[in-house]
């Protein structure tokens, strides 16, 4: 007889916006500042001779702290809440950036990337915690929230490396660490926040709803997601590393107008991350996940064929659509093991962070050995997968 795992469910309360702001606002310092060691891989291989193999390593070291220790800080931090371990996770970040303003050998440069690593990692799960405990009954709403603020800081990232770093040199990389130590300010009050909210749940008894679903089916359908994930990530990760070059080399655009086609694509991401998880509070997420995963892949299938006017049309279309299924995956998979928010969200979060920078890097190798329109022409079918949504379970949260 197989176990049902329960649903925990609190009592209906406000969504406590403000708090959700704060979130969004830090994660877009935190993914904005992460977004500047790889904008300024040119700065550092120019000054520090570096090898295309040492900038590869660099890549390496940072996706391995940022990724992998994701899940088992989370695993921890469910078990042990620390209310201050988002500032200082911040904290991380800030001593990564001032020593990577001054790191003038290849050894203190992986080190810093470490400490970048580090801080994304501790952010990331114990933040998407505050997101779905400000959430009330909008938990899809405050997920969409938090990642539209990740997307931003990740696409202004590079604007202030071209605007202030590449000028200025290395050493302006200590300016930003002025945004961590705002980051860590809001930080604090967040962690008082999410200090007294855990000090009042602690006296409250949970109320338990069994999903009836046993332990195999719940690893089964958390591979699933998995996998959509990977199908998601390595898609995005061929139209925000490689969109400008095929716009060059099919339509032999000009580096200025293939960014403007780029931003358009990026809008749409950011546009569709808030839309997909208020709608998933609506509708449920698993039809969310069919639409987003399985629903854009006529469109990516056109994507290779279309002439440059349809080709701008459907990468909008495309990063709308595509953009609206993490938010829903996530909350999906935190339904799904009801309990333990820090542990999945640093899974799916770093799982999600190392296919696409994996994906890049494979990416990269095809398109070198074939062409980058060749990339878009097999990367076509990935949403395919999107089919495996027929093997998720039914799994209703709050509704509203």
């Amino acid at each position: 007889m197989s176990k049902s795992i329960p649903i925990s469910t609190s009592s209906p309360r406000g969504t406590a916006y403000k708090v959700i702001a704060a979130i969004s606002f830090t994660h877009l310092l935190n993914d904005m500042m992460q977004s500047l060691l790889v904008a300024i891989y040119p700065v550092i291989k120019l000054g520090l001779h570096l090898s295309f193999g040492q900038i590869g390593l660099i890549t390496l070291t940072y996706q391995i702290t940022a990724s992998l220790l994701q899940p088992l800080i989370g695993l921890y931090t469910d078990r042990k809440p620390q209310p201050y371990s988002l500032p200082i996770g911040m904290g991380f970040t800030l001593v990564g950036l001032l020593l990577l303003s001054h790191a003038y050998t290849f050894e203190l440069v992986l080190l810093s990337a470490a400490l970048v690593g580090m801080g994304s990692s501790v952010f990331h799960p114990e933040s998407s915690r505050v997101a779905r405990m400000a959430a009330g009954q909008q938990p899809g709403l405050a997920q969409s929230l938090f990642q539209v603020g990740g997307n931003l800081g990740s696409a202004i990232g590079p604007l202030l490396a071209a605007l202030i770093i590449v000028p200025h040199g290395q050493g302006s990389v200590a300016w930003f660490s002025v945004a961590a130590l705002i980051g860590v300010f809001v930080l604090l009050k967040v962690g008082r926040w999410y200090q007294a909210q855990a000090s009042s749940a602690a006296g409250q008894a949970k109320v338990i709803v069994p999903h009836g679903l046993s332990r195999a089916k719940v690893g089964w359908s958390l591979g699933i997601l998995g996998v959509l994930v990977f199908s998601k990530y390595f898609y995005m990760a061929s139209l925000s590393s490689y969109y400008t070059f095929y716009l060059m080399e099919k339509f032999h655009l000009p580096v200025d107008s293939a960014q403007l086609y780029l931003f358009a694509f990026l809008f749409a991401v950011a546009v569709g991350t808030i839309v997909g998880g208020p709608v998933g509070d609506r509708i449920g997420r698993k039809r969310v996940i069919w639409i987003s995963i399985l629903g854009v892949a006529p469109f990516t299938m056109m994507l290779p064929h279309a002439n440059l006017f349809w080709t701008g049309i459907l990468s909008v279309v495309i990063g709308l659509i595509l953009a609206s299924a993490f938010s829903a995956i996530l909350v999906y998979a935190q339904e799904l093991v009801p309990g333990k928010v820090g542990a999945i969200s640093g899974l799916f979060f770093g799982f999600a962070f190392g296919m696409g920078g994996i994906g890049a890097a494979v990416l990269g190798h095809l398109a070198d050995a074939t062409s980058v329109a060749h990339v878009y022409q097999l990367c076509a079918y990935l949403p395919l997968i999107g089919l495996l949504t027929a093997w998720l379970p039914n799994v209703a949260g709050p509704r509203r």
